[in-house]
């Protein structure tokens, strides 16, 4: 007689709670992949545009281009998250214009 059976175990049970263990586990790595991937998204546009105006306001002799391209960074750090709320959302994998043409050509079939 099985240890788990002499216990009152059934074995079909455990095993349904653990693939929902792992179901919730990759769920949760899923989530927080996701909420990092939305903070490099905006980030790293604007550390970019903010360091490439410093740099540009210290070779210029000027002093707004580091605001100018903050705001130029914000703007597509922006875009980069509503593109890819657009990709989860809409369930598709590329928004390239390939991959356009090949959905557009699949509907004139």
């Amino acid at each position: 007689m099985d240890i788990f059976a002499k216990n009152g175990y059934n074995m079909n049970t455990m095993s349904s709670k653990n693939r929902k263990k792992q179901k919730d586990r990759q769920m949760t790595f899923r989530m927080l992949t996701l909420i990092t991937q939305f903070g490099i998204n905006m980030l790293v546009p604007i550390f970019l545009c903010f360091f490439a105006g410093r740099f540009l306001d210290q070779k210029l002799g000027t002093s707004y281009l580091m605001i100018v391209f903050f705001f130029v960074g914000a703007l597509a750090g922006f875009r980069n998250i509503y593109i890819f709320a657009r990709k989860m959302t809409d369930g598709t994998e590329d928004d390239s214009p390939h991959q356009k043409n090949k959905n557009d050509d699949q509907k004139n079939s």
